[in-house]
């Protein structure tokens, strides 16, 4: 039995991190579908999991590595905005914290020094905060 699925899964592209996330999604609307009592929605949910089965039984490798890199780029960088949002927070009691107008930097201050000049030590420009 396992000797066949092995020859038949050979040169496929199987489950990636792309496909499991595809399945939790799918849960994740079938689970609200049956909370609404809203049939299209699990409609949506089979249809996703339909892609995600073509996606694990497909012979195009190139393709499916190219859409699995590129999906976790993206959640490499949600991951990092929420990280940096959490460390923020959690600072948030001693420092104020501002965007650089010029290059989009976070820069962090210490609270209670009232209105200060604030200089980007990334670009250089110098702008007006209240801590």
């Amino acid at each position: 039995m396992m000797n066949w699925l092995r020859a038949f899964m050979a040169g496929r592209n199987g489950v990636d991190q792309l496909g499991i996330a595809l399945v939790i999604v799918a849960l994740a609307i079938n689970f609200l579908a049956q909370l609404t009592r809203l049939t299209f929605l699990s409609f949506i949910a089979f249809a996703v999991l339909i892609i995600t089965i073509i996606r694990a039984l497909s012979k195009n490798l190139s393709k499916r590595r190219e859409e699995n890199r590129r999906f976790l780029i993206i959640g490499d960088k949600i991951k990092g905005d929420f990280d940096g949002w959490k460390d923020r927070r959690s600072q948030s009691k001693h420092y104020k914290f501002f965007t650089c107008p010029g290059c989009k930097n976070k820069l962090r201050v210490p609270r209670g020094k009232g209105k200060i000049q604030i200089t980007c030590p990334r670009c250089g420009q110098r702008f007006r905060g209240k801590s």
